[in-house]
């Protein structure tokens, strides 16, 4: 083709886009009404609602609502967003709307709770939660939005996504299907901590999270915002010392980082918040969504889609795992990574087109024979594909163990006689989460980073095959199972599984100036397990110095081929900073109080013998 006409051809379609772009940023306006409402709950209290309605009245609408602690914007019945609903497809299919502040969240009354916990007996007059504001707001709006069929569907990501999974519980026989999103499951796993290690990375949101008493219509947080005086991170928390000194910042008219304090263990102010114990009698038709990469919320939609098909043998339950950081499916992207790894084009719009609209079109419009959906949709972040599974995990998946042995080496083969390996963990010198410790509201990036910097520290420990003769694809559960011991009275564990690619791997234009992806050293899968709570979340308990003890823990799913050429490769350190906190290594009553005196450099031993027998049991999809 001549080069002229393929610029016109090029030129042509660049214009196309752009006035596409244009003019669904005005489609909400031009094809909607807007309408806002107070909606009582059974309690009296009244709940900011607003409601966007297709302006063509010549048939009846199903109903998407989101219902969110982040605010409904835009406020004001002329004002409108650019665009409605999870995704485009579904806006310009045509749906009645909704959303809704969450009780004492901007302009709705009330007050606010987080992680609210569901009453699970029969509810009175007075007895609120997520499931019956939900309950109740969808009663009315069914009874009072005229030209609506009756039908409601409800979504959400993150936090919206837990209330789309508590709107399921004790659900409104109108809510049809509902999809919750990087779904908080449980506060204590997903989020501000991980197997009781408090995610001093998110620290910054307590700011979100711990204030706002009157309703309002503008942020209250921005100037509740910590200013930390520096972008290095890694530098200020080091500097700041125990977190008992982070009171400086954050008073006790901030009542989340009150809870966060006095509530260290697993104990029944956290139990209560869960959503994962409540999810018995799920009616609704459910898709859950997560990614792969998903700093935050990991825990929670794994455990809510394996609940719900483990508690409700009846009910419609699919799940959808792609390569994603938090949330990265409904944003518009031509080419998809996380940090440096490029896993292919428009994936999250081929989700939105393909899987999301079909799922809300099906069960609340009734269009198609069936929701033509897989039980499970999974992408492979090693071999870059999508496959579908009729069960998650894989039935066909098998169970092997990956042992660790003299000489940094993993194989699948047992350990024999008394061996072991040491690494001095210093509190004063913390293992960094990444190399690029900046100050964000929440780390992304580092889920999918190169981790040859940690490898090459005394402080990490690093185990790995030889170069893998075939492909080996793990699909499935993972866990740690550690012999441990130290010199101190408590140790954090962080377990990471990595892919060590080949000296020849090619580099993705994502790839930062200073590194390449010869020899890179992919984080696929990490967890940390503070070790207090090896035994029992809710009480902690002190390493008997010097004794090997054993210390297992999940790792979460992973779907991820290894290919040809590459290596498997386990680290295993004790700080991770400042992704989580810094444990004493010396046992207190609660690390929130800890002192100065007790940050104690301790020797931390990884036992690989035939007695213990340090290992990675992983799921194999031959």
């Amino acid at each position: 083709m001549p080069t002229t006409k393929l610029f016109l051809l090029l030129f042509a379609f660049c214009c196309y886009t752009s006035l596409i772009g244009q003019s669904l940023e005005n489609y909400p306006k031009q094809h909607y009404d807007k309408a806002e409402y107070q909606i009582e709950m059974r309690d009296g209290v009244k709940l900011h609602t607003t409601v966007y309605t297709p302006k063509d009245q010549s048939k009846a609408y199903p109903m998407l609502m989101k219902r969110t602690p982040y605010s409904c914007r835009p406020y004001g019945e002329g004002n409108f967003p650019s665009r409605l609903g999870p995704n485009k497809y579904l806006m310009q299919d045509g749906y009645i709307f909704v959303y809704q502040d969450v009780r004492g969240r901007w302009n709705s009354e009330g007050d606010y709770d987080n992680m609210r916990p569901i009453i699970a007996d029969k509810k009175g007059d007075q007895d609120i939660d997520e499931s019956s504001d939900t309950y109740d707001t969808i009663d009315w709006l069914v009874k009072n939005i005229k030209n609506n069929n009756g039908r409601v569907g409800q979504y959400g990501i993150s936090y919206p996504g837990h209330y789309t999974t508590a709107g399921a519980v004790d659900a409104h026989p109108a809510l049809k299907a509902a999809s919750p999103q990087a779904p908080i499951g449980d506060f204590y796993f997903d989020d501000f901590h991980h197997n009781g290690a408090y995610l001093l990375s998110y620290w910054v949101a307590t700011a979100v999270f711990g204030y706002q008493s009157d309703p309002t219509t503008q942020a209250w947080y921005t100037d509740k915002i910590p200013n930390l005086g520096t972008q290095d991170q890694y530098q200020f928390f080091l500097d700041i010392g125990p977190l008992k000194n982070l009171d400086k910042y954050y008073g006790k008219d901030n009542f989340f980082w009150q809870e966060l304090k006095e509530h260290p263990d697993y104990d029944e102010f956290w139990q209560k918040r869960g959503i994962i114990q409540h999810l018995d009698d799920v009616r609704p038709a459910m898709m859950v969504v997560g990614g792969w990469f998903d700093a935050e919320d990991l825990y929670g939609p794994l455990m809510t889609y394996k609940t719900i098909e483990k508690q409700n043998p009846n009910t419609y339950n699919t799940i959808v795992m792609g390569p994603w950081s938090h949330g990265d499916w409904a944003r518009d992207r031509e080419r998809q990574a996380v940090g440096n790894v490029y896993f292919g084009d428009h994936l999250s719009d081929q989700f939105q087109q393909n899987v999301e609209r079909p799922f809300f079109n099906h069960f609340l419009k009734e269009e198609g024979i069936g929701s033509g959906l897989p039980e499970a949709y999974m992408y492979d972040t090693g071999r870059r594909q999508w496959t579908d599974f009729a069960n998650w995990p894989p039935k066909a998946a098998t169970m092997e163990t990956y042992y660790f042995h003299d000489g940094e080496q993993l194989s699948t083969s047992a350990p024999k006689g008394d061996n072991e390996t040491s690494f001095v963990s210093d509190p004063a010198k913390p293992v960094p989460y990444s190399e690029d410790i900046k100050v964000v509201f929440t780390p992304r990036k580092y889920m999918a980073d190169d981790q040859r910097f940690a490898a090459r520290r005394p402080d990490v420990l690093v185990f790995e095959t030889e170069v893998l003769e075939e492909d080996v694809t793990l699909a499935g559960e993972i866990m740690a199972d550690l012999f441990v011991s130290t010199t101190g009275t408590d140790a954090d564990w962080v377990v990471k599984l990595v892919d060590v690619y080949p000296p020849d791997a090619s580099d993705p234009e994502e790839m930062q100036d200073h590194l390449r992806m010869s020899n890179y050293h992919m984080m696929v899968r990490s967890e940390v397990m503070r070790g207090r709570y090896r035994n029992d979340f809710s009480k902690p308990e002190a390493f008997k110095p010097g004794k090997a003890t054993k210390v297992e823990f999940p790792l979460q799913d992973v779907y991820h081929t290894f290919k040809r050429g590459h290596k498997i490769q386990v680290q295993i350190q004790s700080t991770w900073f400042p992704l989580i906190d810094r444990n004493p290594q010396t046992f207190v009553d609660n690390i929130f109080m800890a002192e100065e005196e007790d940050f104690q450099k301790q020797t931390h031993t990884i036992h690989h013998s035939e007695q213990y027998p340090s290992s990675l049991k992983v799921q194999v999809l031959k």
